[in-house]
């Protein structure tokens, strides 16, 4: 690994899905000051993609990285996302206006985005693999891989199809480790085998391993030693052999803050911490919560306007709390410009871009129950 990405220095990423935001805008001086603290650090790797933040994503990686720092000194990954073409004639304009975007003349690394059997199959009907192979020849791109978000299976069929693929991302933590949809156990074991460097996404789950039940919370607290939630999940994944990169989504100066202090001089966990995580993750598995990760893909194209993800925040929240507050976000926040869940028309396009292949139709039925009683 290092022989080939020998310019990837440590191994933690900024994943920029998830920044500090001024309204639907990413508040840029904030922005600005978390990556002067992170490339202070000796940090370098930056992840972002065009369908990121309603595009705004690319564009602040150009006004707060790329215009402010030598092309030499950070590492930029971007996608080519399912939502951007149809054709492969779309594809060659598409990596241009990416590359404008974001201030570049190369990508360090392009994937294919959320690949699952579904989409992997639009992308060699468009031959989107073999033209991002050509911009690997142009020196568009410097590496090729992809991200990844379905059953084992699938990654064996498209690494054994595309033996060029040199690195892939995959949802890797320690819940998510034995579930059977995510499959990370199995989906790392098909990266290790293909001998392919991995990069790794959601290790808190979109904060899910952060905000724990208190009973999860207590666990790690008997431990004693002061260190953050998000310190166990993000840990746990980087200790993995293989792992080239673990990516955290930062929103604010203190996420960045605490996430630096454990992995500018990383540490796998030692065995309390393991034995800790294990109970953590029974305890979390017997909540019955919406394992949502807050992507967002299914926001885009609902013709009911239904803020999903932020309804089951509500739901989880009043599952795991009986959090009376919950019944208010849900009614006076995201409900009153947006549509409730019993406004769903059960068209399935939701269910479709999921990469935790929820049945969504069936949960914003229990969201509605519990939410809309009267």
């Amino acid at each position: 690994m290092e022989k080939y990405f020998d310019n990837v220095k440590k191994k933690f990423g900024f994943g920029c899905m998830r920044l500090p935001m001024n309204g639907d805008k990413v508040d840029d001086e904030q922005f600005k000051k978390m990556v002067d603290v992170f490339m202070e650090n000796g940090f370098n790797y930056f992840d972002t993609a065009k369908v990121y933040l309603g595009g705004d994503s690319e564009q602040a990686i150009k006004r707060c990285i790329t215009s402010r720092y030598p092309r030499e000194s950070y590492i930029l990954t971007d996608k080519l996302s399912t939502h951007c073409f149809n054709r492969c004639e779309d594809i060659r304009p598409l990596l241009d206006k990416q590359l404008e975007a974001c201030g570049v003349e190369y990508f360090d690394f392009y994937l294919m985005h959320a690949q699952s059997k579904e989409i992997f199959e639009k992308y060699k009907k468009c031959k989107a693999y073999e033209t991002s192979l050509e911009f690997l020849k142009e020196g568009k791109i410097k590496h090729f891989g992809i991200s990844f978000h379905d059953k084992a299976e699938i990654l064996e069929q498209i690494l054994t199809e595309y033996p060029q693929i040199e690195v892939v991302q995959i949802q890797f933590n320690y819940v998510d480790y034995e579930d059977a949809a995510v499959q990370s156990r199995k989906v790392y074991e098909v990266c290790r085998k293909h001998n392919k460097p991995i990069i790794v996404m959601e290790p808190v789950k979109g904060g899910n391993l952060v905000n724990l039940p208190p009973d999860a919370k207590a666990v790690y607290d008997e431990l004693g030693a002061d260190k953050s939630y998000a310190s166990y999940a993000i840990r746990f994944a980087a200790g993995f052999d293989g792992m080239m990169m673990v990516l955290s989504g930062m929103s604010n100066m203190e996420q960045m803050q605490d996430n630096i202090s454990f992995m500018k001089n990383f540490e796998p966990l030692d065995e309390k911490e393991m034995t800790a995580v294990k109970k953590v993750c029974d305890i979390f598995n017997s909540k019955q919560l919406i394992p949502c990760t807050a992507c967002r893909y299914c926001t885009d194209g609902c013709p009911k306007n239904i803020s999903i993800p932020d309804l089951f925040s509500c739901y989880n929240a009043k599952t795991l709390y009986n959090d009376w507050n919950q019944d208010y976000y849900y009614n006076m926040v995201h409900t009153i410009r947006n549509g409730k869940a019993s406004d769903c028309i059960k068209c399935g396009k939701c269910e479709k871009i999921c990469p935790q292949h929820l049945e969504i139709r069936k949960l914003l039925k229990d969201v509605a129950r519990q939410f809309e009683k009267a």
